[in-house]
C-alpha cells in the first residue's frame, strides 16, 4: 500500500516535527503544517532539544534571580515557576491526572475517564505539591553549590528524553484520539539511542553527577510508564506529561546528591 499522502496534501517534513515539538512542549504558539504520526515521531525524537532550550530559559531566570541577590531557595522557586509557565503547566496537569487515575484503583476505562475530568482530586493535589517541593528543594541545593543552571538544563532535557523512550516502537496508546495515539510507538530505536547519547554528552559538560542524573531519571520514568501501561493499557498525553515531571524531579535530586 502506498504511503503517499492524498492528492492535494503534502507530506510531513522534519520541520513539521520540530514545530510540533516546540508547540506541544512549550508556550510558544508554533504550529506544524502537517500533523501525522511521522510528525509525532520526529517531535518526540527531538523533545530533549526542546527540553534543553526550556531549561536554558529557566536557567536564565535562575541566574537573574541570584544576580538580584535572592537566596537560592527563592531563586529556585522562581525558576521552577518559570518552567511551569513556559510549558503552560501541561506536564504538571498530566502528572495530577495520572495520580488521580492510578490512585482511584478503578478499572482502566474508568481510570481513563477520571483522568479526562478537568478537576483535580486529592491524589493529584498531593502528588503536585510533593513533586514541586522536590524540584524546588533539589534545585535550591545545587544552586547553593554553584551548579544550579547547568543542573536545570540537564534535568529538563532528561524529562523530555523520557518522552522519546516512552514513545518508542512497541509502546501502545491507551485510547484512540489525543496526543497519546498520535505519538505512541512512533520513535525508532536508532534515533532514540542517538539522542540519548547526545544528551549524555551534553550532561558531561556539567559533571559526573549530571551524567548519572540522565539514566536515573529515565529509569524512574520507565518504572512509572510501565505501571501506567499495565493499569491503563497504554500511554496518553497525561501519562507522557507525568513522565516528564517525574524524570525532571529525579534528575534534579541526583544532581543534588553530594552537592
Amino acid at each position: 500500500m502506498s504511503a503517499d499522502p492524498p492528492p492535494g496534501e503534502r507530506r510531513s517534513t522534519f520541520a513539521d516535527g520540530l514545530r510540533l515539538a516546540a508547540g506541544t512542549l512549550s508556550v510558544f504558539p508554533v504550529r506544524p503544517g502537517v500533523v501525522d504520526r511521522r510528525t509525532g515521531g520526529i517531535a518526540m525524537t527531538v523533545a530533549p532539544l526542546a527540553g534543553a532550550l526550556l531549561g536554558g530559559a529557566c536557567a536564565a531566570v535562575l541566574a537573574v534571580a541570584l544576580w538580584l541577590g535572592l537566596a537560592p531557595p527563592l531563586a529556585a522557586a522562581l525558576a521552577v515557576a518559570a518552567l511551569a509557565l513556559f510549558t503552560r503547566g501541561l506536564h504538571l496537569d498530566g502528572l495530577a491526572d495520572l495520580a488521580d487515575g492510578l490512585g482511584s484503583a478503578k478499572p482502566a476505562e474508568q481510570a481513563l475517564e477520571i483522568m479526562k475530568k478537568s478537576d483535580i482530586g486529592p491524589f493529584g493535589v498531593v502528588t503536585l505539591i510533593l513533586t514541586l517541593l522536590v524540584q524546588v528543594t533539589a534545585l535550591a541545593q545545587v544552586t547553593a553549590s554553584g551548579t544550579g543552571p547547568a543542573a536545570l538544563v540537564v534535568a529538563c532535557a532528561t524529562g523530555r528524553l523520557a518522552l522519546t523512550w516512552a514513545c518508542r516502537a512497541g509502546v501502545p496508546a491507551a485510547r484512540p484520539g489525543g496526543l497519546g495515539s498520535l505519538v505512541a510507538g512512533t520513535v525508532r530505536p536508532g534515533p532514540a539511542l542517538a539522542v540519548t547519547a547526545l544528551t549524555l554528552l551534553g550532561a558531561a559538560l556539567a559533571g559526573p553527577r549530571a551524567v548519572l542524573a540522565v539514566p536515573v531519571g529515565l529509569l524512574a520514568a520507565w518504572a512509572l510508564r510501565r505501571r501506567a501501561v499495565r493499569r491503563l493499557g497504554g500511554v496518553t498525553g497525561d501519562v507522557l506529561g507525568a513522565l516528564v515531571e517525574t524524570a525532571t524531579a529525579v534528575a534534579l535530586v541526583v544532581c543534588a546528591t553530594g552537592g
